[in-house]
């Protein structure tokens, strides 16, 4: 993505600041009283490790920028054209670089950018047709990610009897793979002649896609003030008693209402330690319950309602043309992009989103 001057302006001053601020952190890490307090010189050298990768792309592209006006000068001499002509090309491509990690690095991260993820993709409006050519995108995007060098698994692919697909789900395994695919969400739209088709007419249908991040591991965190812990004495069968000290174990999470009693052990503690366990067991499942409910509705969100009118995108195969309609941007190059050549669209989605969000943060 290019980025351009207006948006620069605009994130210099925080990144001036930020430097400033590095400076300052250094300053008064030098000094002899916080080098007296091992405690305040780790929390001073912690903040300056959180900024230190930022101000060190700001430093290199500062130079770079030296560098470039330093060409400048030398730009009219004849003698020097060659030289400049290479070394200004070099430059332009290592500024250009260095000014897009530095967006990147400003920018808030989203935490799911680094997470494995699944692609669902369902056949819409459309029929037959629908289910074909929902078999050639979990192809375009399983080609897409072996070209990027992830790992890819068909978890499920529930297929018709001419090799169409009603329902295609992908696992997917690899750096930063959430970040490069979670703009593919939506309604994919496609415009073509039917195989089944005698007349030659162009028919519309519609498929869904959803890009789902793995989950996490869900922990469950209690906290002391949510519980309610009773002791009794154990009991056997028929009330008998097994002891006379209060080694049972009764805890109530009262957030949620869960009771665990334990009187296994002669030993309170082993008692409470197993109920705990216990309880975070069902915490657990109760938890993943509700976010399986979550990723449900945000799949309904992602994917709309499958409608021919709901489409991001739209292939059009008679002109060899693909539009993302979020962006504006179109290409003739269909044929390509149904090969996994999707780099394109997805960088220039990305872009897009940048600078959206550069706007918002500046």
């Amino acid at each position: 993505m290019d980025v351009t001057p207006g948006i620069l302006e605009k994130i210099i001053p925080r990144l001036q600041s930020m430097r400033d601020r590095f400076d300052e952190l250094s300053g008064k890490m030098a000094s002899p009283e916080i080098a007296r307090s091992p405690d305040q010189y780790r929390k001073l050298a912690r903040d300056q490790a959180e900024l230190a990768p930022v101000v060190e792309l700001y430093d290199q592209w500062k130079k770079l920028r030296k560098e470039q006006a330093d060409l400048d000068q030398i730009r009219d001499d004849p003698q020097m054209a060659d030289l400049v002509s290479g070394e200004d090309r070099r430059l332009r491509e290592t500024l250009e670089g260095t000014e897009l990690r530095l967006v990147d690095a400003i920018l808030p991260k989203d935490l799911r950018d680094e997470r494995n993820l699944f692609i669902e993709i369902r056949a819409g409006a459309g029929g037959e047709e629908a289910a074909l050519f929902a078999a050639e995108l979990g192809r375009m995007y399983l080609r897409f990610v072996e070209k990027a060098g992830y790992r890819a698994e068909v978890m499920e692919s529930n297929e018709t009897d001419i090799g169409g697909t009603k329902e295609f789900i992908i696992y997917i395994q690899g750096k930063n793979a959430f970040s490069r695919l979670k703009y593919e969400s939506g309604v994919h739209r496609v415009q073509r002649v039917p195989l089944t088709e005698a007349g030659g007419r162009i028919h519309t249908s519609t498929v869904t896609v959803a890009i789902l991040p793995e989950a996490s591991e869900v922990e469950v965190a209690i906290e002391q003030k949510d519980l309610r812990i009773d002791t009794f004495c154990s009991s056997g069968a028929g009330g008998q008693s097994v002891n006379t000290t209060y080694s049972a174990v009764r805890i109530t999470h009262i957030p949620s209402g869960i009771v665990v009693s334990c009187q296994d052990e002669r030993s309170q503690l082993k008692n409470r330690a197993k109920a705990m366990a216990v309880l975070r067991s069902r915490l657990l499942e109760q938890e993943v319950s509700r976010q399986n409910q979550e990723i449900a509705s945000q799949r309904k969100t992602l994917v709309g309602s499958g409608d021919r009118s709901e489409r991001i995108r739209t292939y059009n195969f008679p002109q060899n043309r693909v539009t993302d309609h979020r962006i504006g941007l179109t290409l003739y190059q269909l044929d390509r992009v149904m090969e996994g050549e999707i780099e394109p669209l997805v960088d220039a989605l990305r872009a897009h989103d940048r600078a959206e969000e550069i706007k918002n943060f500046c």
